[in-house]
């Protein structure tokens, strides 16, 4: 079977910037983490990445909100998302277009109907998410951060919900972070290190909708910052 990310992983500068940014994410993990890792940083994780993708989806709550109850809907939602995510890892491996049907039921769940909730909105939606499903079960020898950062993209630039597409495809990322052994605990927090860089992240996101292989280029060079962003942003750097 045919890599599908072997030519992006073949691209000028891709596998030395992802390679850079996962020793360094080692580096934090192994240093900072290994002998305090607890429940309640993986919390505070969580949470940093709720409240900043609720950001990039429109929120206006700040981090001080979310902590006192007091975060807008979408904050909220976001919130929610990230209480019961990290159970789906083990189903991402088996069955992705499961989980990413379950993102998308809990975070919306409060804004749609059941008959909206975890359905793709048309055919090509379909069809977008069955591609990222295959991506997920490829066997890619692509780095786990890279197959994260297209899965992301892909499912953000489809928008194949009827809403919180952006929060849904920033789980998945993370999610997949998670399934593949690069941060088990979710100690990173990519959706603070894609707010810190929200320019770039949002005109990289509309290079990689366009379909050309600049705009992906351009995203997988943009996605190993953006991870490094997040580990900076990790709770274990206080």
């Amino acid at each position: 079977m045919t890599d599908p990310l072997a030519w992006l992983t073949d691209l000028e500068g891709v596998s030395s910037a992802y390679a850079a940014t996962r020793d360094g994410i080692d580096v934090m993990l192994r240093d900072r983490g290994l002998r305090r890792t607890s429940p309640e940083l993986t919390a505070e994780s969580l949470l940093r990445g709720a409240q900043a993708s609720a950001v990039l989806e429109g929120s206006t709550s700040t981090l001080d909100d979310v902590r006192v109850g007091e975060a807008d809907e979408i904050a909220a939602d976001a919130v929610r998302l990230s209480a019961s995510m990290l159970a789906l890892a083990p189903l991402l491996k088996t069955a992705p277009l499961q989980a990413i049907a379950r993102l998308h039921t809990v975070v919306a769940s409060s804004s749609l109907s059941p008959e909206e909730l975890g359905r793709p909105r048309d055919a090509a939606s379909a069809d977008r998410l069955r591609g990222v499903s295959e991506l997920l079960l490829s066997g890619t020898q692509a780095p786990a951060l890279l197959v994260a950062a297209v899965a992301h993209a892909d499912v953000a630039t489809a928008a194949p919900f009827a809403s919180h597409n952006g929060i849904v495809a920033r789980a998945l990322e993370r999610l997949v972070l998670v399934s593949r052994g690069v941060d088990a605990k979710s100690l990173v927090v990519p959706e603070a290190g894609h707010l810190a860089q929200r320019a770039a992240y949002e005109s990289n996101l509309r290079a990689y909708a366009d379909g050309g292989p600049r705009g992906v280029h351009a995203w997988a060079l943009y996605g190993a910052e953006a991870f490094a962003a997040g580990a900076e942003a990790s709770p274990l750097r206080r």
